[in-house]
Protein backbone atom coordinates (compact mmCIF):
# COMPACT_ATOMS: atom_id res chain seq x y z
CA UNK A 1 0.00 0.00 0.00
CA UNK A 2 2.98 1.96 0.22
CA UNK A 3 3.64 1.95 -3.06
CA UNK A 4 0.14 3.26 -3.99
CA UNK A 5 0.59 6.23 -1.85
CA UNK A 6 3.63 7.58 -3.25
CA UNK A 7 1.85 6.19 -6.96
CA UNK A 8 -1.07 8.80 -6.07
CA UNK A 9 1.37 11.36 -4.50
CA UNK A 10 2.22 12.48 -7.71
CA UNK A 11 -0.86 12.00 -9.87
CA UNK A 12 -4.20 13.76 -8.73
CA UNK A 13 -4.35 16.52 -6.40
CA UNK A 14 -7.44 17.14 -4.90
CA UNK A 15 -8.14 20.86 -6.70
CA UNK A 16 -4.91 22.01 -4.05
CA UNK A 17 -2.31 23.23 -6.35
CA UNK A 18 -4.50 22.90 -9.48
CA UNK A 19 -5.48 26.49 -11.22
CA UNK A 20 -9.21 25.19 -12.17
CA UNK A 21 -12.22 26.78 -12.13
CA UNK A 22 -13.85 24.59 -9.23
CA UNK A 23 -17.07 23.25 -11.32
CA UNK A 24 -15.96 21.15 -13.81
CA UNK A 25 -16.56 21.25 -17.35
CA UNK A 26 -15.25 18.33 -18.76
CA UNK A 27 -16.72 14.55 -17.31
CA UNK A 28 -15.71 11.14 -18.53
CA UNK A 29 -18.79 8.25 -18.03
CA UNK A 30 -17.68 4.39 -18.32
CA UNK A 31 -19.44 1.50 -17.15
CA UNK A 32 -17.62 -1.71 -15.18
CA UNK A 33 -19.68 -5.11 -15.06
CA UNK A 34 -18.37 -6.58 -11.80
CA UNK A 35 -19.02 -9.96 -10.49
CA UNK A 36 -20.91 -10.62 -7.24
CA UNK A 37 -20.98 -12.33 -4.50
CA UNK A 38 -23.24 -15.69 -4.37
CA UNK A 39 -25.22 -14.62 -1.46
CA UNK A 40 -26.26 -11.44 -3.50
CA UNK A 41 -29.55 -11.96 -5.26
CA UNK A 42 -31.22 -8.19 -5.75
CA UNK A 43 -30.28 -6.72 -9.27
CA UNK A 44 -28.31 -9.02 -10.11
CA UNK A 45 -27.69 -9.81 -14.33
CA UNK A 46 -25.93 -11.29 -17.18
CA UNK A 47 -23.13 -9.38 -18.64
CA UNK A 48 -22.98 -11.47 -22.36
CA UNK A 49 -20.43 -9.18 -23.70
CA UNK A 50 -18.15 -9.87 -20.49
CA UNK A 51 -19.66 -12.68 -19.59
CA UNK A 52 -19.72 -12.07 -16.08
CA UNK A 53 -23.16 -12.39 -14.08
CA UNK A 54 -23.14 -9.09 -11.27
CA UNK A 55 -23.69 -5.66 -11.19
CA UNK A 56 -22.79 -3.23 -13.43
CA UNK A 57 -21.21 -0.08 -12.09
CA UNK A 58 -21.72 3.22 -14.14
CA UNK A 59 -19.30 6.43 -13.08
CA UNK A 60 -18.67 9.39 -14.34
CA UNK A 61 -15.74 11.31 -12.94
CA UNK A 62 -14.04 14.57 -13.41
CA UNK A 63 -10.32 15.15 -15.78
CA UNK A 64 -8.69 14.19 -12.70
CA UNK A 65 -9.99 11.30 -12.27
CA UNK A 66 -12.08 12.31 -9.03
CA UNK A 67 -15.70 10.38 -8.89
CA UNK A 68 -18.49 12.92 -9.39
CA UNK A 69 -21.52 10.16 -9.79
CA UNK A 70 -21.87 6.39 -9.34
CA UNK A 71 -24.76 4.36 -9.97
CA UNK A 72 -25.59 0.45 -9.64
CA UNK A 73 -27.19 -1.75 -11.99
CA UNK A 74 -27.66 -5.45 -12.96
CA UNK A 75 -25.41 -6.36 -15.49
CA UNK A 76 -27.77 -6.53 -18.26
CA UNK A 77 -28.57 -2.82 -18.14
CA UNK A 78 -27.52 -1.34 -21.24
CA UNK A 79 -24.60 1.50 -21.42
CA UNK A 80 -27.04 3.89 -22.40
CA UNK A 81 -30.10 3.13 -19.50
CA UNK A 82 -26.78 3.35 -17.38
CA UNK A 83 -26.05 6.97 -18.10
CA UNK A 84 -29.90 8.19 -18.06
CA UNK A 85 -29.61 7.45 -14.23
CA UNK A 86 -26.21 9.13 -13.76
CA UNK A 87 -27.43 12.20 -15.63
CA UNK A 88 -30.52 12.10 -13.77
CA UNK A 89 -28.56 12.14 -10.46
CA UNK A 90 -26.16 14.52 -11.98
CA UNK A 91 -29.09 17.02 -13.09
CA UNK A 92 -30.14 16.70 -9.17
CA UNK A 93 -26.75 18.44 -8.20
CA UNK A 94 -26.23 20.64 -11.34
CA UNK A 95 -26.29 23.92 -9.33
CA UNK A 96 -22.98 22.68 -8.22
CA UNK A 97 -21.95 22.72 -12.12
CA UNK A 98 -22.51 26.56 -13.33
CA UNK A 99 -20.73 25.81 -16.75
CA UNK A 100 -22.29 22.96 -19.57
CA UNK A 101 -20.24 19.93 -19.22
CA UNK A 102 -18.74 17.94 -21.82
CA UNK A 103 -18.98 14.40 -21.51
CA UNK A 104 -16.67 11.90 -22.76
CA UNK A 105 -17.84 8.33 -23.39
CA UNK A 106 -16.83 5.28 -25.19
CA UNK A 107 -18.50 3.58 -27.69
CA UNK A 108 -21.10 1.65 -25.77
CA UNK A 109 -23.19 5.30 -25.63
CA UNK A 110 -23.00 5.63 -29.44
CA UNK A 111 -26.18 6.57 -30.97
CA UNK A 112 -27.49 10.09 -32.50
CA UNK A 113 -30.72 9.58 -30.90
CA UNK A 114 -29.06 9.38 -27.44
CA UNK A 115 -26.62 11.89 -28.05
CA UNK A 116 -29.84 14.47 -29.67
CA UNK A 117 -31.83 13.39 -26.16
CA UNK A 118 -28.98 14.39 -23.66
CA UNK A 119 -28.81 17.73 -25.56
CA UNK A 120 -32.29 18.28 -25.04
CA UNK A 121 -32.82 17.39 -21.85
CA UNK A 122 -29.78 18.57 -20.11
CA UNK A 123 -28.42 20.86 -22.51
CA UNK A 124 -24.63 18.59 -22.26
CA UNK A 125 -22.72 17.27 -25.03
CA UNK A 126 -21.94 13.70 -25.23
CA UNK A 127 -18.49 13.68 -27.34
CA UNK A 128 -18.11 9.38 -28.06
CA UNK A 129 -13.84 8.11 -27.91
CA UNK A 130 -13.17 5.70 -30.26
CA UNK A 131 -10.60 4.15 -31.63
CA UNK A 132 -9.64 4.16 -35.28
CA UNK A 133 -10.43 1.65 -37.41
CA UNK A 134 -6.60 1.33 -38.68
CA UNK A 135 -5.79 -0.19 -35.22
CA UNK A 136 -5.11 -3.31 -34.05
CA UNK A 137 -5.18 -4.49 -30.52
CA UNK A 138 -4.98 -2.83 -27.31
CA UNK A 139 -4.87 0.95 -27.96
CA UNK A 140 -4.66 3.52 -24.64
CA UNK A 141 -7.25 6.27 -25.72
CA UNK A 142 -7.58 9.94 -24.70
CA UNK A 143 -9.28 10.61 -21.79
CA UNK A 144 -10.70 6.94 -21.06
CA UNK A 145 -7.57 5.84 -19.07
CA UNK A 146 -8.40 8.60 -16.20
CA UNK A 147 -11.50 6.51 -15.42
CA UNK A 148 -9.87 3.53 -15.85
CA UNK A 149 -7.72 4.34 -13.21
CA UNK A 150 -10.19 5.17 -10.82
CA UNK A 151 -11.68 1.57 -11.43
CA UNK A 152 -8.13 0.32 -10.34
CA UNK A 153 -7.91 3.01 -7.67
CA UNK A 154 -11.18 1.61 -6.24
CA UNK A 155 -9.67 -1.91 -6.29
CA UNK A 156 -7.16 -1.08 -4.05
CA UNK A 157 -10.16 -1.79 -1.21
CA UNK A 158 -11.05 -5.38 -0.98
CA UNK A 159 -14.89 -4.47 -0.28
CA UNK A 160 -14.83 -3.13 -3.68
CA UNK A 161 -13.13 -5.67 -5.59
CA UNK A 162 -16.60 -7.92 -6.17
CA UNK A 163 -20.07 -6.76 -5.43
CA UNK A 164 -20.75 -8.43 -1.79
CA UNK A 165 -23.37 -5.86 -0.72
CA UNK A 166 -27.29 -7.34 -0.84
CA UNK A 167 -28.15 -4.02 -1.67
CA UNK A 168 -26.50 -1.87 -4.33
CA UNK A 169 -27.28 1.57 -2.84
CA UNK A 170 -25.01 0.10 -0.14
CA UNK A 171 -22.03 -0.17 -2.76
CA UNK A 172 -22.59 3.16 -4.26
CA UNK A 173 -22.14 4.29 -0.64
CA UNK A 174 -19.02 2.28 -0.17
CA UNK A 175 -17.38 3.65 -3.60
CA UNK A 176 -18.09 6.84 -2.43
CA UNK A 177 -16.15 6.50 0.96
CA UNK A 178 -13.39 4.84 -1.09
CA UNK A 179 -13.54 8.37 -2.68
CA UNK A 180 -13.33 10.15 -0.19
CA UNK A 181 -10.35 8.14 1.69
CA UNK A 182 -8.11 8.48 -1.46
CA UNK A 183 -9.02 12.37 -1.70
CA UNK A 184 -7.99 12.73 1.76
CA UNK A 185 -4.73 11.02 1.42
CA UNK A 186 -3.77 13.46 -1.11
CA UNK A 187 -4.72 16.28 1.32
CA UNK A 188 -2.55 14.96 4.11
Amino acid sequence: MEHGKKFMKGTVRVGVSQVREPSPSEAIMVSLTVETATMVSQEVGYDSGKIILGRKRHILVDTLGLLLVVVITAAGTSEQAGAKQVLLKLDAVRDRFRRNIKIWVDGGYRGKDFQHWVIDVYRWILSVVTRHEQQKGFVVLPLRWLVERTFGWFNWYRRLSKDYEILPQTTEAFIYVAMICLMLKQLA
